[in-house]
């Protein structure tokens, strides 16, 4: 049975920290990471914003990442069934080795990350897209919960993380409206996870019988 007739991407996109990490881990599904494809922290080409008196790599601008890379990685896991995904360490802003993701029996793979919306167009000429969706909660909760992780994964200094968490949460309605403009559903992660589990379901119905 070919892998490519029977594999398929569900995008789950949303601002940081509004939970679409936890709905693709609790989806059971084969998890792409694709905030992992983000360029290393000493590329001259990075895009730079300053926050107060700090001049800092701009991670919320799509120039910091490689769209094409992650497309690839995803044909080929829904291809082939597997494939080896970079380890991005935020911290040090770099890549610090590699992971192999394997299919199994899946039929779904999620593909989860801020840029995720990005790769929307492209799975879908490639004819990988299963669905797309944009996880979001109101901003000032997504504010506290994303400002608990950083802290809690020791992503950044304090004072920068509070500068850009209040920048992210002026700037989230723009972000969903990106992400409904690229064809993704806004959802609360609740309601993504329920719509998931019934993506999943059909792709399943639809695969091949082996004969």
């Amino acid at each position: 049975m070919s892998r490519a007739s029977s594999s398929g991407v569900v995008v789950l996109t949303g601002p940081s920290g509004s939970g679409k990490s936890r709905v693709a881990e609790r989806s059971g599904l084969p998890v792409v990471r694709l905030d992992d494809f983000y360029r290393d922290g000493d590329d001259p080409a990075l895009p730079m914003t300053v926050f107060g008196d700090t001049e800092i790599v701009d991670w919320d601008d799509v120039g910091s990442w490689d769209m094409l890379a992650a497309c690839d990685a995803l044909e080929q896991l829904c291809t082939t069934g597997t494939v080896d995904v970079p380890v991005y360490d935020i911290a040090s802003s770099r890549r610090t080795g590699t992971r192999t993701l394997t299919l199994g029996d899946a039929t779904t793979v999620a593909a989860e990350g801020l840029f995720a919306h990005a790769v929307v167009a492209e799975l879908a000429r490639r004819g990988l897209l299963a669905d797309a969706i944009c996880v979001r909660h109101h901003r000032m909760v997504t504010f506290v919960l994303r400002l608990v992780r950083d802290l809690r994964e020791k992503r950044k200094p304090l004072p920068v993380l509070l500068r850009r968490g209040w920048h992210l949460m002026r700037e989230e309605p723009a972000v969903v409206a990106e992400a409904v403009e690229h064809g993704c559903r806004p959802m609360t992660p609740r309601r993504a996870e329920r719509h998931v589990a019934v993506v999943v379901a059909a792709t399943r119905d639809r695969r091949p019988r082996d004969v």
